[in-house]
C-alpha cells in the first residue's frame, strides 16, 4: 500500500500521480514515478510539494504517463502568466458535462440576440457594457465546458 504524502496532498501533480497509481503500481511511489518520467526523485518531490514550478516538458510527460490531460490546462491556468484566463479543467463524468453543455447552449441563444442588439448601431454605449460582460461570461462558460469535454475524451477514450 502506498504511503501518501500529506504535505503534497493538495498538489495537482501529486493527486494525478495517486490517481494514476490505480492502473500503474510504479506510480504509487515518487521513486517509481520519477523513473517513469525520467526525472530526479527529489525534483519530483519538490514539484509535488510546490517548492518549484515544473517545466512545460515535465507537465506534458506527467499528463501523458499519468493519463491526466487536465494537468496541461491547469498548469497553464495556475502557473503560466500567459494562461491565467484559461478555464479550470475538472474531471467530470460525461453526463455532467453534457448537462452543462446543454445549459450553456441555451444561454448562447440569449447571448446571440443580445449581441445583435448591442452591435446593431456600431456603437457600444455605457449602458450596454453590462450586457456585453454577460455575453463574455456566457462565452467563457461555453469555453470551460468545451475544455472539460475535450479532457474527458482524451482521458476516457485512450
Amino acid at each position: 500500500m502506498p504511503k501518501f504524502a500529506t504535505k503534497a496532498a493538495d498538489n495537482m501533480f501529486c493527486q494525478a500521480r495517486y490517481e494514476a497509481a490505480k492502473f500503474n503500481e510504479r506510480l504509487s511511489s515518487r521513486e517509481g514515478a520519477a523513473e517513469e518520467l525520467g526525472v530526479d526523485r527529489t525534483r519530483l518531490a519538490r514539484i509535488e510539494l510546490g517548492s518549484v514550478t515544473p517545466y512545460p516538458e515535465e507537465v506534458l510527460l506527467m499528463a501523458d504517463i499519468y493519463r491526466a490531460p487536465e494537468l496541461k490546462g491547469n498548469y497553464c491556468r495556475e502557473m503560466c502568466p500567459l494562461g491565467k484566463g484559461m478555464p479550470k479543467i475538472e474531471n467530470q463524468d460525461i453526463d455532467r458535462i453534457a448537462l452543462r453543455a446543454l445549459c450553456s447552449f441555451r444561454k448562447i441563444n440569449e447571448a446571440k440576440e443580445l449581441l445583435l442588439d448591442i452591435t446593431a448601431d456600431g456603437v457600444i454605449t455605457e449602458d450596454e457594457k453590462p450586457d456585453l460582460e454577460k455575453i463574455i461570461n456566457t462565452l467563457n462558460e461555453v469555453n470551460e465546458v468545451t475544455q472539460n469535454l475535450k479532457n474527458w475524451i482524451e482521458k476516457s477514450l485512450k
